[in-house]
Order: structure tokens, then C-alpha cells, then sequence
């Protein structure tokens, strides 16, 4: 592999990290949301 070739794979590497993250807080925030809106008041 050449030396852009690993460059580029790492930054995907860490996109798929940040995403992933990103992932996981919205996941959270909508189970919370869901859990909020299931009470019964």
C-alpha cells in the first residue's frame, strides 16, 4: 500500500469512529425521548 493509501485509510478509520459515536448519542437521546413519552402522566 502506498503512503496516501494508509493516510486515507486512517482518516476513514476515524470518520467511522466519530460517526459511530454520533450514533450512539442519538440512539441514547431517542430511547430517552421514547421513555419520557411512555409514562403516563
Amino acid at each position: 500500500m502506498s503512503v496516501e493509501h494508509l493516510r486515507q485509510l486512517k482518516q476513514l478509520q476515524e470518520e467511522n469512529v466519530r460517526l459511530k459515536q454520533m450514533y450512539a448519542d442519538v440512539s441514547l437521546d431517542n430511547k430517552m425521548l421514547k421513555d419520557v413519552l411512555s409514562k403516563k402522566w
